[in-house]
């Protein structure tokens, strides 16, 4: 299994990923929240192993925060030396799936991690059907016509934001935030761009455009 280590703290940084190859599972591991959330967009990860306090002036929390507006149901695990309660409730909150306070044990490190990812992967997470197209998001694969279609990180998203809103028009807008989080700048006709993909991998019919609006799985409210 594939983990990402978001902390700022070289010798910590260091040992946890020592400790997690030695456990089977590769890690990769950034340092700031910035570096965290390009992870997040190319990887798919088992877990996130996350620091509240990061340098460049955005927290772990942000990164969290970023992670659930994108409909990204990765586990998180809170690391962290703030132990007030409202630390931790502020983490919960914000969608981290548990909480450990600096110093740990790292035999109670792994055993959370794995806790974590236990519960994530025995939650409902349903199948999108539109046609012969199905998105399952348990195991993150998209089929047409029951043949497995590749599609890139950012071709995922997008498809899914259209598919949780089926008859809804969603705006390039809020397809730029879905796939790259509110911060991020991109090119005009990004969104454009996996929208074509998306047609051609999968079908024109699946999405339309509505000119003026933008884009929408399923007929449009009048």
């Amino acid at each position: 299994m594939h983990l990402l280590l978001v902390e700022d703290d070289d010798m910590l940084g260091e040992a946890v990923c020592d400790g997690a190859r030695q456990g089977g599972w590769s890690i990769d591991r950034v340092g700031n929240a910035s570096a965290a959330r390009i992870a997040l967009i190319d990887h798919a990860y088992a877990a996130v192993l996350l620091d509240l306090g990061l340098p460049g002036g955005q927290s772990g929390l942000t990164v969290l925060r970023s992670m659930r507006s994108r409909y990204d149901p990765t586990p998180v695990l809170i690391l962290t030396a703030r132990d007030q309660l409202s630390e931790r409730i502020h983490g919960l909150d914000a969608g981290a799936d548990d909480y450990l306070v600096k110093p740990f044990q790292f035999d109670e490190l792994w055993a959370r991690v794995r806790s974590v990812i236990r519960r994530s992967q025995g939650r409902v997470i349903p199948v999108f059907s539109r046609g012969d197209v199905t998105v399952d998001r348990s195991r993150r694969v998209v089929t047409r016509a029951g043949i497995e279609v590749p599609l890139s990180a950012h071709e995922y998203r997008t498809l899914l934001a259209l598919l949780e809103r089926p008859g809804h028009v969603v705006t390039r807008d809020q397809l730029q935030d879905v796939v790259y989080g509110t911060a991020s700048v991109v090119e005009s006709n990004t969104i454009a761009v996996f929208i074509h993909q998306l047609r051609r991998k999968l079908g024109d019919d699946l999405i339309r455009t509505v000119h003026g609006h933008g884009y929408v799985v399923g007929p449009a409210p009048p």
